[in-house]
């Protein structure tokens, strides 16, 4: 047999493998636009200049005004502490890169875990495109988790654990993981799962009387496991406080906690539903561990949309292990897939939507933040819920938040909501926080729903609050602001909605249900002409198809669908 055949197939594959790799760093480095990012990023430069864990938190002015609940200091100290591995981390790596260096993280942890799902099926098989099938789904669902968080960490040290555990090599690293993996984030709990699983499969092939070679290393480095992520600030509560988060009125009625519809065919679904009928027709071959992981990760992801990377790690692999493909591939199939693939990689190029190593200005009050710095405001201040991350960073330590994404008072988020909405005891709370300056966006971007506070402080018979700065990031208004300090025209709330609209819908294409507010809006204070302009935009990018939303359009003077 000529060598020289096979060793040129061998170096293609490897150019394969390049270019897939290209294309997830193409792919997991979009902007950083996550909220939760920012709040992170302040925690991990407090750490490093402080040397301290942030206990008692510095960065918010409304922690501790109001008695904690039953239980609740025990799950405001555990989100104050764990994740501060990770987000020294992440602060090191934007000290390194500035915001391109947090996304290069946050890449290259996310095509690990692609590649990871690919390894493990290698292992299995030996099949060069199962492996790569495997990967590309497992990103294909990462994808939609392409935020700069510490979980992206457990995600990547799950597959880590699993090949360990697959090839049976490097167990003693098993120990130093588990040590970082619990002083990074809670999520070290998967790695248990893991380690039962392999746990249980030990146990069946002893009573099967096919022991493991190194089922007593295996056992030794397990209970090591165990005392290394008890060294952590929070031992083993990471249970309790999600049993907790469920109880909790801020993190129960986000969306990541909400469980998936099932009744709906989605891919997740179709995944879950395919991998279960995969081990079921391969049940005389499946592993013990197999089925367990399988059940565990669906099942977490039963219970939260946010556990859905889990799913996505380990069904694609399964699938790919034992799908019953036996068929040789042509010769051409290798310049085909990279053919495809640098097709791959131009799409999102030429779309500008990768290597974007920036972070996402446009969608946080970035405008209001160099104003209240450059005006040195550091009054008592209230903003909304997803920009306070945000906030914290550019403004600590002169400025604090009122509330963000660190859910750490359950009293405090409820004043939130009636301030935010401009309840009859809006006014009352304002006070009883001592709020000088209100940092606030038009709209809830994902409902397209005005908030109702910035309306009611706009009205040009408010005596007390006065609107000082608008723009496409966020509106400013002070209580008695200063005499050299120029007030906005009443009118001008309406451009800084627009602006923040604009800027929605130049941005994030997804969500454009703040135009059809405005369009509403607009149609209320009789102007048909900026209501045609919004509602028109809508109707272009919706999502969805409302029979009324075009009559409403029709109903307006000069109006068209």
């Amino acid at each position: 047999m000529n060598p020289a055949p096979a060793k040129a197939a061998l170096n293609f594959k490897a150019v394969i493998l390049a270019l897939a790799a290209l294309l997830l760093l193409a792919c997991f480095t979009t902007e950083l636009a996550d909220s939760d990012a920012y709040w992170h990023l302040a925690t991990g430069k407090y750490i490093v200049q402080q040397r301290t864990l942030p206990v008692p938190d510095p960065f918010s002015l409304t922690t501790y005004i109001n008695p904690a609940r039953p239980g609740e200091e025990t799950v405001r100290n555990f989100n104050l502490t764990h994740e501060w591995l990770y987000q020294v981390f992440m602060y090191l790596a934007y000290a390194g890169g500035g915001y391109g260096g947090v996304i290069l993280l946050r890449a290259l942890l996310m095509a690990a875990c692609a590649f990871g799902a690919g390894l493990w099926t290698w292992r299995r098989t030996q099949g060069f495109y199962r492996a790569m099938g495997a990967a590309a789904v497992t990103a294909l669902m990462a994808s939609f988790f392409n935020s700069d968080r510490p979980y992206q960490l457990t995600y990547f040290l799950i597959v880590a654990v699993i090949l360990i555990l697959e090839y049976r090599r490097f167990l003693w690293l098993l120990p130093p993981i588990f040590l970082i993996w619990a002083n990074a984030h809670g999520g070290f709990l998967m790695g248990f799962v893991v380690l039962g699983a392999y746990g249980a499969e030990a146990l069946w092939l002893r009573v099967q009387r096919k022991p493991l070679a190194d089922e007593r290393r295996f056992w030794s480095v397990t209970a090591a496991c165990f005392v290394a992520a008890f060294l952590n600030p929070n031992g083993f509560q990471a249970l309790w406080v999600l049993l907790a988060y469920r109880a909790s009125a801020m993190q129960s009625g986000l969306y990541e906690w909400q469980k998936p519809d099932l009744a709906s065919p989605s891919f997740l679904n179709l995944l879950l539903l395919a991998a279960v009928a995969t081990l079921v027709w391969n049940r005389r071959r499946a592993r013990v561990s197999e089925w367990l992981l399988l059940v565990l990760f669906g099942a977490a992801y039963l219970t939260g949309v946010r556990n859905s990377p889990l799913l996505s790690l380990v069904a694609p692999a399964l699938i790919a292990i034992y799908f019953p493909w036996q068929r040789l591939l042509p010769k051409w199939t290798d310049y085909a897939v990279a053919a495809l693939l640098l097709a791959a990689i131009a799409t999102p190029i030429v779309r500008g939507q990768a290597f974007q190593f920036r972070s996402a200005e446009w969608k946080y009050p970035s405008g209001a933040a160099t104003f209240l710095l450059s005006h040195h405001i550091d009054a008592p201040l209230f903003n909304t819920y997803e920009k306070g991350g945000y906030l914290i960073w550019r403004l600590w330590p002169n400025g604090k938040s009122f509330i963000d994404g660190r859910a750490l008072s359950e009293d405090v988020y409820a004043d939130y909501q009636q301030i935010s909405t401009y309840t009859a005891a809006a006014r009352a709370l304002l006070d009883k926080y001592k709020i000088q300056a209100i940092v606030i966006d038009s709209f809830d971007l994902y409902n397209g729903t005005p908030y109702v506070l910035p309306l009611a402080l706009a009205d040009p018979g408010e005596k007390e609050w006065k609107m000082v700065f608008t723009d496409a990031g966020a509106t400013v208004f002070l209580r008695h602001p200063p005499a050299d300090l120029p007030v906005l025209a009443p009118m001008q709330i309406f451009a800084g909605m627009e602006a923040q609209c604009q800027a929605a819908l130049d941005n994030e294409t997804r969500l454009p249900r703040c135009a059809r507010s405005l369009g509403h809006l607009f149609a209320r204070l009789g102007d048909a002409a900026k209501a045609r302009r919004w509602m028109s935009l809508y109707l272009q990018r919706r999502q969805d198809h409302n029979p009324a939303d075009d009559d409403f359009l029709r109903g307006l003077p000069g109006g068209k669908p």
